[in-house]
């Protein structure tokens, strides 16, 4: 067992942690989940809510487990097994262990759909793309879906194999600058459209109209959806931590990289809804298809739909 730890992996520094946590948290997540829950549970109270719990409860729970995992350097199971051998303890090993479980063919499944809108882009098919029935057409296709889901995984294990230096940060130090360079550009392009203004109110501003308790259950799904809490993907990343960075500090550089996603998100696909619907609210209805049907179409508007798609 010594030797095997003398041999385990660690991220090379806080840069690398943060990005890995942040790339864990940041994502379908947020790009894709928080927009279209947003749109649904009242906007700017949606985000208002989500804000306080991500800043409070959030937090706190991020640090502890990024804690735990540093302070063991064991998997889940193991972490609770450490502070004693109950049943209780062993429980909640095994539910953080099982949860990710659970939760990764639901997000391979997405995945898979962003791998088919990337091949689209590479051959040139983004006018295809940009069409409002693509979308419905493909998911109820059957096999070409079932296809994609397959690669996805494929690629995901074979980075997960590489490790944690060479595989998950390398390709997060890799992925991450990318796609906030891109959210920033996409944001400031999709408020800037005729009709955006509306939907950029909406997303903004709090309405107290639209407050039931279902945004709040809504909003802390999310929270924990995003900030991948419970699913004891924190207790691992915090297992291969250096001893020497301050978790408190890299911990609260990932949240401001979740939160700040997670709002350019809602700013890139809700005001482009009110732009490309001509100011129709009920657009917003769209559900989980809002992304891969509104952003197709503000990378057409943007006349560099291939290369933008294909970073995207």
């Amino acid at each position: 067992m010594k030797k095997h730890n003398n041999k385990r992996s660690s991220f090379s520094g806080k840069l690398g942690f943060v990005l890995s946590a942040a790339g864990a948290s940041v994502g379908l997540g947020n790009i894709w989940r928080f927009p279209y829950l947003a749109a649904k549970y009242g906007g700017g109270m949606f985000l208002l809510v989500y804000i306080i719990l991500a800043l409070t409860f959030g937090y706190t729970m991020i640090v502890a487990e990024t804690s735990i995992g540093r302070m063991t350097k064991k998997s889940p199971v193991g972490a609770f097994k450490f502070f004693g051998n109950s049943k209780f303890a062993s429980l909640g090993g095994w539910i953080n262990a099982i949860i990710p479980i659970l939760i990764v063919p639901y997000y391979s499944v997405i995945g898979g759909w962003v791998i088919k809108y990337l091949a689209e882009y590479i051959i040139g098919g983004s006018k295809l793309l940009a069409g409002d029935d693509y979308f419905t057409n493909f998911i109820t296709g059957g096999f070409s879906a079932e296809i994609c889901f397959i690669i996805f995984t494929f690629i995901t294990l074979a980075i997960i194999y590489a490790g944690v230096r060479n595989g998950i940060e390398r390709v997060s130090k890799f992925m991450m600058p990318i796609l906030i360079v891109l959210s920033i550009i996409i944001t400031i392009y999709s408020v800037t459209r005729p009709c955006a203004l509306a939907g950029v109110k909406y997303f903004l501003i709090p309405n107290f109209e639209n407050f039931s308790w279902m945004t709040v259950v809504a909003a802390m799904g999310q929270m924990f959806y995003s900030l991948s809490i419970a699913m004891g993907i924190l207790i691992t990343f915090g297992s291969y931590m250096k001893k020497d960075l301050s978790i408190e500090d890299s911990t609260k550089n990932v949240e401001i990289f979740d939160t700040a996603i997670a709002i350019m998100a809602g700013l890139m696909i809700i005001p482009a809804v009110f732009a490309f619907s001509g100011g129709d609210p009920d657009a917003l209805n769209a559900g989980p298809s809002l992304m891969f049907i509104t952003i197709p179409k503000m990378f057409e508007s943007m006349g560099l739909s291939t290369v933008v798609g294909i970073l995207f």
